[in-house]
């Protein structure tokens, strides 16, 4: 009996896992049923360091001189599980826009680009200051898509 259950075991062990989402603790409810089976493709990066570029830019050979100043925060850090492939996150800022791009990753570059509302930039940079922070992509077979950033599950004092 108890070489049928360690046979059994060791067979049960071998399957592969579904493959639920790493940090799955952290999504929201999907009370829409937009999350339709699985993950097709998933990203996870915990956050080692972090550098911010406010721009300015005038295209001068244009009519009526455009001027902009694209806010950026650009993320690095540790892929997880060992071996994933996420190495760097752009943030983009937009304060203008009333729909903002949906978040992408490049897989040439290893680079996820997401894409936040102005207003959220004190909040991110205050958790990349003070707490570990960790960047989750999810893309699913109908086209939905999940990015965030998150922190670990911590204490409150």
């Amino acid at each position: 009996m108890r070489l049928l259950f360690a046979a059994l075991l060791s067979s049960l062990c071998a399957l592969p896992l579904a493959a639920a989402p790493l940090h799955a603790q952290y999504l929201p409810p999907d009370d829409a049923q937009l999350r339709q089976g699985e993950p097709t493709q998933q990203q996870l990066m915990q956050v080692s360091e972090f550098s911010v570029v406010a721009g300015n830019e005038r295209l001068s050979n244009e009519q009526p001189i455009p001027v902009t100043a694209p806010l950026t925060v650009r993320l690095k850090g540790k892929p997880l599980p060992k071996g994933g492939a996420l190495a760097e996150v752009l943030i983009s800022f937009d304060s203008e826009s009333k729909s903002l791009k949906k978040a992408s990753y490049d897989e040439a570059s290893k680079t996820l680009s997401l894409n936040y509302p102005l207003g959220q930039y004190r909040i991110i940079m205050d958790l990349l200051r003070n707490d570990t922070v960790y960047v989750q992509y999810l893309a699913y077979g109908n086209g939905h898509v999940w990015a965030d950033l998150h922190t670990a599950s911590g204490r409150a004092h």
